[in-house]
């Protein structure tokens, strides 16, 4: 796989702000809702697009920083698991161990020289692991839908797909 370190010309809390505006978090309320009504899959479709202006949405977010603090560290560092359930089904009805990597995992962190970095393995060389051509063609749409919020966030494109 190929892992994608991107620094970013902001300071942390900017550069989180930014990105949390452009991928916000699942709507809970809304899927669950979805779920047990068993609504129609392009009911599901419409909430989603509704919910991820930028393709993606954050699952879970988990901070790291109060608890690397503990050991010494100084440096902010948050773990988000982002993706879309609509793009991870066409993955998963060819193999649900698609879902060892969907949601995609990114760590936004403080460098050692300060610097803000982006740090995700690129989509398409992750699930190109999993063998089915059919798999790693939706791994490439995730590259391009990846550099399409980088480029909104200012810092991309990087995958070149």
């Amino acid at each position: 796989m190929t892992r994608l370190r991107i620094v970013v010309d902001a300071s942390f809390e900017e550069f989180r702000s930014r990105f949390e505006l452009a991928v916000p978090p699942l709507d809970t309320r809304r899927m669950t809702e979805l779920a047990e009504t068993r609504a129609s899959w392009d009911e599901m479709k419409s909430a989603v697009a509704a919910n991820a202006p930028h393709t993606f949405m954050i699952y879970a977010t988990v901070d790291t920083t109060p608890l690397m603090s503990l050991a010494g560290h100084d440096r902010p560092c948050v773990e988000y698991l982002m993706g879309n359930h609509v793009i991870a089904e066409r993955m998963f009805r060819h193999d649900p161990a698609a879902l060892l990597y969907a949601p995609l995992r990114i760590a936004l962190y403080e460098d050692a020289d300060g610097h803000t970095v982006f740090a995700i393995d690129q989509p398409s060389t992750v699930f190109a692991g999993l063998g089915d051509p059919a798999i790693t063609d939706v791994g490439l749409e995730l590259d391009r839908e990846l550099d399409a919020l980088l480029a909104h966030l200012g810092i991309g494109p990087v995958t070149g797909s």
